[in-house]
């Protein structure tokens, strides 16, 4: 194979932080190739547990993954949008080596509330069932780690090093670190910018359509949806068997609904916020810039209203339990 088949705009996370979105974004763009499938979490070299063998969707070998390039038709940049290649020590050492030239975009959101996305969405797809501080307590003390082995909400938010090690593998020059709060905002600017990063054309990224937020939050049906999207047999058939696009939207039309979010349990916050805060400040550090769109989460006490009781996502006892409610603030629209 020739080195051009390889891709080389990776955006590499991180979870639950707009990975979506700008996948779909950027492959409006004529110079951009990506293809159907999202993220081939080719080069993190994934080994799935046992109990999550059937959640987790990559492409093992080289020649399968170089396929998925063939009908990029000599565009200038062709991509791979993995989230697992932030948090992987070996994916970006992998990707220096394929493809050293490569361009690496990175998206960041307040690291409590990435954990918390990923903890709804795990929830809504039955991979996990007990309440979010529970689940967080026990993934943190696990002593297995790894991409399908644990769900590592906290270990996904831990930025500072996953980025100083793109940096230093690729040139400061080569890697951008996007905010989830500024796309939110202005899709559009943070598309010019990254245009300008890429130096290809600002004025086909005027006419990307980004009226649709991807990936955002819902609610499984009910506690058969739960238990379908979890199932072995099911979760083979629709990743599998079923064509892609179908499945998803089987799953995104039939299978859930449009909900508010549930209130975070504030043992969580406080948890994550002794881990998170001298990790903000020294990624603040590292950036050169403060982050105040990564600190939604460290809101003053009067803010806060104090939880009764903690729930699984979608237990009635959530709409007694008050839990952590942002004062005059709504979910935004990507997740």
């Amino acid at each position: 194979m020739t080195m051009e088949v390889w891709p080389n705009l990776f955006i590499v996370g991180a979870v639950k932080s707009g990975t979506t979105s700008l996948y779909a974004y950027l492959k409006q763009h004529p110079d951009i190739f990506f293809p159907e499938m999202k993220e081939p979490h080719f080069f993190t070299r994934p080994v799935p547990s046992e109990a999550q063998r059937h959640l987790i969707t990559f492409v093992g070998d080289e020649e399968s993954y170089l396929r998925l390039y063939r009908r990029a038709c000599g565009r200038r940049f062709r991509g791979d949008a993995s989230p697992s290649y932030l948090w992987s020590a070996e994916a970006a050492a992998g990707i220096a080596a394929a493809s050293p030239e490569a361009r690496i975009i990175v998206i960041l959101r307040d690291p409590i509330e990435r954990a918390y996305a990923q903890y709804l969405m795990d929830y809504s797809e039955g991979a996990v069932d007990r309440p979010f501080f529970e689940a967080l307590q026990i993934d943190w003390g696990r002593p297995d780690k790894g991409w399908g082995v644990s769900q590592l909400y906290v270990e996904l938010g831990l930025y500072t090093e996953q980025i100083r090690r793109y940096r230093t593998l690729f040139g400061r020059e080569r890697v951008l670190v996007l905010l989830l709060e500024d796309l939110k905002k202005d899709a559009h600017a943070v598309l010019a910018r990254i245009a300008r990063f890429l130096a290809i054309p600002e004025g086909p990224m005027a006419l990307v359509d980004t009226r649709e937020a991807h990936n955002r939050y819902k609610q499984a049906k009910g506690q058969w949806a739960r238990r379908l999207a979890g199932n072995p047999v099911s979760r083979f058939l629709g990743e599998r068997v079923i064509p892609r696009r179908l499945g998803e939207y089987i799953w995104e039309h039939w299978m859930q609904k449009e909900a508010q979010k549930p209130p975070i349990d504030p043992r969580a916050v406080a948890f994550l916020q002794d881990i998170y805060t001298p990790e903000l400040s020294a990624l603040e550090a590292e950036l050169g810039c403060p982050l105040p769109e990564l600190r939604r989460s460290w809101m003053d006490a009067k803010d806060l209203v104090p939880a009764r009781a903690p729930g699984v996502p979608g237990d009635p006892r959530e709409a007694r339990a008050g839990g952590f409610v942002r004062s005059g603030r709504s979910p935004g629209p990507a997740s």
